[in-house]
């Protein structure tokens, strides 16, 4: 039976270290498993393009920030609900799924994102 909680704190490491502190390339060695499926079509596939595009944005972005919301977790999946602050640039609302293999590593990850909208019909907040 997957260790829910160990999940979850592998998933805001691996994110925390590849997105807040510019460390893409130690994320994927410490938390990544042998393979790295990616879902976003912006993305390239495999642990070189998650580097790639966190290392490019660390540059054209310096100081991004992403801040967990909410962090929810069945079986190998641990779901992040996100705000993401990229300076310069607009804010974002995200929904990041991770997979997990056996052995509590990082292997798969699906998003959904929209921008942050200056109004909206309720007072509620997206996150």
């Amino acid at each position: 039976m997957p260790d829910l909680e160990r999940n979850k704190e592998t998933v805001m490491a691996f994110y925390d270290l590849a997105f807040n502190q510019s460390r893409p390339r130690e994320a994927m060695e410490r938390y990544a498993g042998a393979t790295y499926i990616q879902h976003n079509p912006g993305v390239e596939d495999g642990k070189a393009g998650f580097i790639a595009y966190f290392e490019e944005m660390d540059r054209r972005f310096p100081g991004k920030r992403v801040h967990f919301k909410r962090v929810l977790a069945e079986g190998n999946f641990v779901v992040l609900h996100c705000l993401q602050e990229w300076p310069g640039d607009s804010d974002w609302i995200g929904i990041d799924i991770f997979r997990l293999d056996d052995a509590g590593k990082v292997v798969e990850h699906w998003d959904v994102l929209q921008v942050a909208p200056e109004t909206s019909a309720n007072d509620n907040g997206m996150v």
